[in-house]
Order: structure tokens, then C-alpha cells, then sequence
């Protein structure tokens, strides 16, 4: 028996979580999908952070939503995260932050583990690594899951490789986020674990990494580190949704199968890109 599971990266913003509820239930078709996950860490209308409308209204057409290092950024973000279960913070924020790292739902009669981990290169915000948190989560989920899905949310490649073969024959999936940019290393590593470093985003395409390019340059520059206040979400112009489609063998307990998705989005809906 196989499962056909999406994972979509980063929303970002708006145009991400507009393009997010208009695509993905085109694709649970299109695909043959049992369950979609997106990573909704950038869902809010700033760019950073998940809102509670945000975050519900992605869970009209997501089963499960992880985030990031910018999971506490958006205001009333705690209410949200302590009373809405299918929403997974990383692991390896403690006890004294709200909501949980791991959580299963059921889809299909299929029980499904997510786990969200967070990395420690160049993102100083938890001292407990992302190895000893995935650790911790498998686990908990080992007997009440049929697979599990880890996010790996950091900025390096290295870091998330790493943690692949770390997980490697443990988790069934492993896949990255928080770069907002698709590599091309989608593979199932030994022992069955779908892996790729990251998935890239789902937001404008005309932009850096889904926000302002003009204000993402003026940051570059040589005077720009002085510049005050955040850099705005881009809302203008197409918008493409990232992410990828992971087919598992139940039986085996194994992913067979791993592919990116790339689908535009702008008035009308659907576009090739």
C-alpha cells in the first residue's frame, strides 16, 4: 500500500497563503494526494511569523503546518499555538515556549508523525541541537506512527545533510526549509528516507526569498546593515508555490519516491513556469 504525501515550503506572506489556498486543493486531485504539510513559519501578513488567520486559513486545505526559527514573530501568536495541535514549532525550543514540537494525525487510516527541528548554524536561537530534539521526538512517535516527517528548518546545507543520514532508515522523510530556495539534491537516502535540503518557497518569484528585492539590496549594501525596521513582504507580481511530492510503501515503512513540485500562481490561478 502506498501514501502520497505533499509537502509545500515556506508561505510567505499574502500571495503565498492566497496561492497555497487556491493550488493545493487543485493538486490533492491532480497528485492522488492522502495528505499535505506546509511550513506556514512565514504566513502572516509581515512575512514573519504565523497569525492565527493566517494559520487557520491554511489549515482549511493542509492537514499539518510546521515553522521556524520565526515561530513566536507575529502578535496573539500564543493562544494560537497552545490550543491548535496540528500546528508543530521546533523541538528544540523549550518548555517555556507555547505549542509542541511533534505531533500524528490520521489520514486515510494512515498515522502520520511530524516533527519540526530547528538548526544552530548561522541561527542562534536554541542552544539544544536539532539531532538531540529529532532524537527525542522519534521516540515518543516510534510505536504510534506508521511514518514520520521531519522538518529540518536551517540555514545550512551541510547541517540538514547531516541530519538526513542522521535520520537515515528512521524517519521516512526528511526535508528542508527556511533557505526558501529548491536545491536540487531530492533523494531517498539508504534505508528508505525521502530527503532534499530544502524545498524551496511558496510566494512571489519576483523578489528575494519572498520579500522586497529593493529593500533586501539596499540591506546588502555597504551602509545598509544600519537601516532600521524590517524588510516588507513582497505582494506584487507572480507568485510560485514550492514543495515536494514523496510517495511511501507502508508495508516497507519506507519512501519509495521523491520529486520537487513547482506550480505558478497569479490572477486566474494555475500557470506553467
Amino acid at each position: 500500500m502506498t501514501f502520497r504525501l505533499l509537502f509545500v515550503g515556506d508561505v510567505v506572506g499574502p500571495s503565498g497563503c492566497a496561492a497555497a489556498l487556491d493550488l493545493v486543493p487543485k493538486l490533492r486531485e491532480e497528485l492522488g494526494l492522502d495528505a499535505v504539510v506546509a511550513n506556514a513559519e512565514n504566513s502572516a501578513p509581515t512575512g514573519r511569523g504565523v497569525s492565527a488567520e493566517s494559520g487557520a486559513a491554511l489549515l482549511e486545505v493542509a492537514d499539518f503546518l510546521t515553522l521556524g526559527n520565526h515561530a513566536f514573530d507575529a502578535k496573539g501568536h500564543e493562544g494560537f499555538l497552545e490550543n491548535e495541535e496540528r500546528v508543530i514549532r521546533p523541538a528544540n525550543f523549550d518548555g517555556r515556549h507555547p505549542g509542541r514540537g511533534w505531533g500524528a494525525f490520521e489520514a486515510g487510516g494512515v498515522r502520520v508523525g511530524i516533527v519540526n527541528v530547528l538548526g544552530k548554524v548561522f541561527i542562534d536561537r536554541t542552544k539544544t541541537s536539532a539531532f538531540e530534539a529529532a532524537d527525542g521526538a522519534l521516540t515518543d512517535l516510534e510505536d504510534r506512527t506508521d511514518l514520520v516527517l521531519v522538518d529540518s528548518h536551517a540555514e545550512a546545507t551541510g547541517e540538514k545533510q547531516a541530519l538526513g543520514y542522521h535520520l537515515a532508515g528512521r524517519a521516512q522523510a526528511v526535508l528542508g526549509t527556511h533557505t526558501h530556495v529548491p536545491t536540487a539534491d531530492a533523494q531517498v537516502l539508504p534505508g528508505g528516507t525521502a530527503y532534499a535540503s530544502d524545498v524551496g518557497m511558496t510566494g512571489c518569484s519576483d523578489s528575494v526569498i519572498g520579500f522586497d528585492k529593493d529593500g533586501f539590496l539596499a540591506l546588502l549594501t555597504e551602509d545598509g546593515w544600519n537601516r532600521q525596521g524590517g524588510i516588507p513582504v513582497e505582494t506584487r507580481g507572480p507568485v510560485v508555490l514550492n514543495g515536494a511530492l514523496v510517495e511511501f510503501d507502508l508495508d516497507a515503512r519506507e519512501a519509495i519516491a521523491i520529486e520537487p513540485v513547482r506550480r505558478g500562481w497569479g490572477p486566474g490561478g494555475l500557470r506553467s513556469v
